[in-house]
Order: structure tokens, then sequence, then C-alpha cells
């Protein structure tokens, strides 16, 4: 329930929840410095240079404050008179569910000149809080063992920790945050005076710039605390992250409302007053002042109203007003003291309104086509002919032979087919005006039913599971990424609302007289036929379409017995900056990635 699932996501938001209240202590003006580390154990501890949690009984409770925290939901020091002004975590409540959901976990607290330790088995403590020693520091460590009766996987990934962590601190200026891994023998160390204008700086790394100078702004209204940066580059791709309480916002909300109105107007106002838009000219949109956008809007405010339990939108109505005011008068000033900057910024937003009445006429093409009857959609989609969306599949296959093995092996009630010729437009490269002269795309545009754009519609998508089946090589793996770059970018909502899937066909066949068994790898192939013993046939399958209709329906379309890959987008400033690399116009941090990757790469084909 407070952690959202008990897969990988839900695991790591046990980190997530212990980091953000040492960074709340930050937040406080106490702590400056903040150590998470992953034992060779399987273990995770994370420990702050902060105040230390209180450990006083607590009249009320008869107990240490330190075991009311760990035991008891909505104790923690943000909540009541003298706690937090700012706080971040799952409404109060995260050390407490931390503990419940840990096998072991231990505590240890230095403060008033003391180090005080406890120790937890599956939430129950094991003693009273004890003290075992003197010091001169301040501060608290909680070290937990997941508890593996609740997750399937407790193995942490370096990799998701270190892009949060390298986050909270761009977020957090001049707070030292450093992950350690016992397996590895050193350490990140990330620490930025410059805070979200850096992290804006990382952002851009590598690309064409417009504005050389990132626009900042930080100031105070009310309570609120409302920090932008933003700069523009050469692509075609908007990237604005928002964060309301160190807490990645990726649903919006209120401060995104008006930062987006904020923008318009500001960018509007000055092209009229510099002479570049005339009277007779039309303004320009959100869409086109958005293009080659890369900001950081972050707001800190004392009372945040998160929509859901997930915290992924923001509902203060009163932060949209503040934070368009903010903007509004910051962004005025930064384009009077710079011209130059302001002119290229409102010269690339003209490029891309034109740019966008193009795509208009295209998209408009594509809308009509998506409203006529079945019979109208793309010749090569075999539709099902089921109605209800909920029921219906798409199977986006790869090639004609595979396409018409998948025709004849599916469910034609509730499975749709639709072939790709070879590989689809690399979209990362071009405007949406170059994207829908594709005819590949344009059929699946109109195979799913919303539309693109400004015109999207999500009720109208006809099918709630699109899945994407290539062939188990290279070349299929590259129309995979291609199609996963053209969802990240046109139809962010179906990742977000987990439409879209991957199907995983197997790579080979072992065959011990009558006994078949399909396997997905090099290592289970191995596995399996050393398990199996004796002379085991082996049959690889280079592609799709050299399964027989039954063989592809079995391993690879049979709801029953099909293995799906769910595609959700978990950090998406980290899914962003791959996508740019792998699929962007620069060749070189595609370069420094293949060589940083060479040695772990596996399936090569050569």
């Amino acid at each position: 329930m407070y952690i959202g699932s008990t897969d990988n996501r839900g695991l790591h938001h046990l980190v997530w929840e212990i980091v953000d209240n040492s960074v709340d202590e930050a937040l406080a003006g106490y702590c400056t410095r903040i150590v998470a580390t992953l034992h060779a154990d399987g273990s995770c501890s994370v420990g702050d240079n902060g105040r230390g949690i209180p450990v006083a009984i607590m009249k009320s409770e008869g107990r240490s404050a330190l075991e009311v925290v760990l035991t008891v939901l909505h104790a923690g020091g943000k909540f009541g008179g003298g706690g937090y002004k700012v706080s971040g975590g799952l409404h109060g409540v995260g050390m407490s569910v931390v503990n419940a959901l840990s096998e072991r976990l231990h505590v240890s607290v230095q403060r008033e000149g003391k180090v005080h330790e406890q120790d937890y088995v599956r939430g129950v403590p094991q003693g009273p809080v004890k003290a075992t020693g003197k010091t001169d520091r301040t501060g608290t460590t909680v070290r937990f063992w997941p508890d593996p009766e609740v997750f399937p996987d407790t193995s942490f990934d370096r990799e998701t920790i270190v892009n949060r962590l390298r986050e909270m601190a761009f977020l957090n200026k001049a707070l030292e945050i450093v992950l350690d891994d016992e397996n590895l023998g050193y350490s990140y160390t990330f620490y930025f005076e410059g805070g979200i204008v850096s992290f804006v700086k990382h952002l851009n790394h590598g690309k064409g710039l417009v504005n050389l100078t990132p626009f900042y702004v930080d100031r105070q209204v009310e309570d609120t605390q409302i920090e932008i940066a933003l700069q523009y580059n050469q692509s075609f791709i908007e990237n604005v992250l928002s964060f309301a309480n160190n807490i990645n916002t990726a649903e919006g909300g209120a401060h995104m409302t008006g930062f987006r109105a904020a923008l318009t107007n500001a960018l509007n106002r000055y092209a009229r007053k510099a002479g570049i838009l005339k009277d007779q000219d039309p303004n320009l949109s959100g869409e086109d002042v958005r293009e080659g956008l890369t900001a950081v809007v972050s707001v800190k405010l004392l009372e945040p109203q998160f929509e859901g339990q997930t915290k992924t939108k923001l509902g203060n109505a009163e932060v949209q007003g503040q934070v368009s005011t903010v903007l509004t008068d910051g962004l005025a000033q930064y384009l009077d003291e710079n011209p130059p900057e302001a002119r290229r910024i409102i010269e690339k937003s003209l490029t891309a309104a034109r740019a966008r009445e193009a795509a208009r006429k295209a998209r408009d093409l594509v809308q009509r086509k998506s409203l006529l009857e079945s019979s109208m959609l793309p010749g090569k989609l075999a539709d099902c002919s089921e109605r209800d969306p909920t029921k219906c599949e798409l199977y986006i296959v790869e090639g004609d032979s595979a396409g018409g093995t998948a025709k004849s092996g599916r469910d034609r009630r509730t499975q749709a087919i639709l072939p790709l010729r070879g590989k689809i437009l690399n979209v990362e490269k071009a405007r949406l005006d170059k994207v829908l002269t594709s005819e590949e795309i344009r059929n699946l545009i109109t195979a799913l039913g919303t539309g693109v754009g400004e015109r999207f519609e999500y009720e109208k998508l006809r099918y709630h599971r699109i899945i994407t089946m290539t062939d188990a090589d290279v070349d299929g793996s590259h129309i995979r990424t291609l199609l996963l770059t053209f969802f990240f970018r046109y139809f962010p909502m179906l990742l977000d609302e987990g439409h879209v899937y991957m199907a995983q066909p197997p790579l080979f066949k072992l065959t011990k007289g009558k006994t078949s068994k399909w396997v997905y790898n090099d290592q289970e192939r191995d596995r399996e036929v050393k398990a199996m013993g004796g002379k085991v046939e082996v049959n690889r399958f280079k592609g799709l379409g050299e399964m027989n209709a039954d063989q592809l329906w079995e391993t690879t379309m049979n709801p029953q017995t099909r293995t799906l890959l769910q595609v959700r987008v978990e950090d998406a400033a980290a899914v962003n900056e791959t996508f740019e690399k792998l699929m962007g116009s620069d060749v070189e941090p595609r370069k420094k990635f293949i060589q940083a990757h060479a040695k772990s790469v596996r399936n090569l084909d050569i």
C-alpha cells in the first residue's frame, strides 16, 4: 500500500524513504552530508550528519522517541509543531514502513554526546534503545535488509540508485551525497554548488546550445520557495522536469501549469516588444516555445497536496500563480539583459512554428484516416473482431513474413497484427512534420486511433495492449528501440498507463526424442542441454518467420504460456538521456557509450 508494489520499484522505494529523511534534515539546515552504502551482504544503509533522531522517552508512549518513529505511522518529525517546514517522504510514514518490510533493521543515532543503537526483526524491536558509546558527532544511520518474504528480488540496482542520488544532489545545492558500493571498491560523490543550473547543464551536455547562459531564478513567495532553470538546445525535444519538495512530479500539476503559461506569455511579449513578431503575426504557441527546451522547475512548500499515493501530480492551486509570477518577472529581466540570447530563442521558436504548421497538415491527414471505419484502416492491419479496447491487443511485428505467421497463429477475436516493413524512421532526429511523412508510422498512428500531438485523444485508443514482437537478434533489438523511441517521444501517456509491452520470442528449440523445450538465451540453452543430458538437438531461430504458426502461438502469443515485458518509465531524466545518447544526431556520446559497455555485450552478431 505505501510503497506501491513489491517489485523492483517498491524495493528501491525503501532506499528513497530513508534518504528522504536525511534530505529533510538538510532542508531544515542541519545536514550537509549523506552517505548511502550498498553492503556486500545485500543490505543497504543510509547515514547523515544531521541532529540525530530524538531518543528520549516519550511520556505519552512510555518508550523512546526513536522506537516510536520506527514503529508508529505518522510519528515522524515532519508532523506537528516544531516539525520540518518542508519535507518529502511518504506522508511521514517512511521509516516505520521500511522497518515493517525489512527482515532486519539496525539504527544508530549519534546525539547529545552518546551513540544510541537498536535492532529490529520484521518491525519488532529486539530490545530497548541502548547507549553504546560516546561521540562528539551527531547524525543517524539506518541499515536494513529487505524482507525476501515480501520482495521476490531483494537485489538493489546500482545505476537506479546512482541516478536518484545525483538528482537529489542537483535539487539541493551544496549538499554532498555519496554512494559507496562494497562490491565495487569505490564510491560516487555528488555535490553541486550550482544546483538545478548544474542539472540543466548536465541534461544538455554534448548538445548544440541556443542560449549559452542558462536562465535561473530563485525566489520565495509567501511560504513557497521557487527555483527555475532553463536552457534551449538545437534538438526538437522538450525535456522539462518538475519537482515538489524534491519529489519528481512526473504528471506535473499546478507548478507546471503556471510555468508553461508564463513561458509562452513572456516570450510572446518580448518578441512583440523587440519587433521580431509583427502586429499581423500570430502568437507563438506553447508547443513552439518548448521545442528544444530543457528546464527544471523545483518548488518547496509547507503543505504539498499530491494527487494519489505515489505523488506524481501537485495539486496546490496557489502554486500556479506563484510560479507564473516568478517566471514572468525573472524571464523578462533575463531577455532584456541578454538580447542576443533572447533573439536566438525567439528565432528557434519561430522555426518550430513553421514546422508545426507543416506538421498540422500532415497530422490532419492521419487524423482523418483514423476517424474512418475499420474498413479504411491500414491495408496491412489484420484487425481483431472484439470491439472492447480493454480486451484487444495489437502486435507490431517485424517483417511481412513474420506478420503472415502471426496472422495465421493469432487469436482472431482479440489479437490484431500490424507488420512493419524494415526499420521505421528514427524519430529522435526528426520533427513531427518529417515523422508523419513515413508511411509505416502513419499506419501505426492510424491503427492506434488516438491521433498524435495536440490532437491526441487517449479515450480513442483501440488496443489496451500494444506489443512489439521482433526477432531475437541485433536487427530486431534495433527495430524495438526505434519503436520505443517513437512511443516515448510521441505517446508518453501510453507508457505511463502501462499499455506498451515487449514480446519475448524464444531463441532456441531443444529436442531430445519426443521432448522439446523452448529457451530464450544462451545461458538458458546451456543449462537446459546439461539438464536434459545425452544428445540434444539444438535449433536456433534467426527470425520469427522461421517458426510455424502453432509454434509462434505456443511460445510468444498464447496468453496462458507467453512472457510479456511491460515497458515503464521509472526515471524520465535517465530515459531521456539514454534515448538522446543512443538515437540522437550527436555521434560522440554514442561512441563513448559503446566503448564503455563493449565488454558487457551479449548476443553479438558477427
